[in-house]
């Protein structure tokens, strides 16, 4: 028996709206938005008493999604620090393909979002580089030289 696929990495956050609307203007579309309801879902992640609004983002033509989880009830932990550094233990990014990198930065800085370091030339076959959008959220972007 094989792996089939990855469905989804999930975000907790604190603002939705913001988060939403940073991986909408990377690309990403809006599949579902609304409370989580299912009382089985307690179980799944250990936690009682949940209240959760969850919305679900998809890549166009793509398999990748991302869920945004925003709990009401219990309230999020944050983690310290906030804007922890590329070498801290666990998920420090996604990495996403673009067809133009500088223009995705100018939308995404809209947003907020800032440079972690800088835009780098991967031996003339990627531009590279680390973005921090809302709620110290890590994406890697790469624009293919061709």
């Amino acid at each position: 028996m094989a792996l089939r696929r990855m469905d989804n990495v999930l975000l907790v956050v604190e603002d939705l709206d913001a988060v939403i609307a940073f991986f909408v203007e990377l690309g990403m579309e809006l599949e579902n938005r609304g409370p989580l309801d299912w009382r089985g879902a307690e179980r799944v992640i250990g936690l009682e008493d949940v209240r959760q609004t969850v919305a679900m983002l998809r890549v166009p033509d793509g398999p990748g999604r991302v869920e945004l989880a925003q709990f009401q009830q219990p309230k999020a932990i944050v983690p310290q620090p906030a804007k922890a550094p590329a070498n801290t233990v666990g998920l420090r990014r996604m990495m996403f393909a673009v067809d133009d990198l500088d223009d995705t930065l100018d939308r995404l800085r809209a947003h907020g979002a800032e440079l972690v370091g800088t835009v780098e030339n991967y031996e003339n076959v990627f531009r590279l580089c680390y973005l921090r959008g809302p709620e110290g959220i890590v994406v890697g972007l790469a624009e293919e030289l061709s």
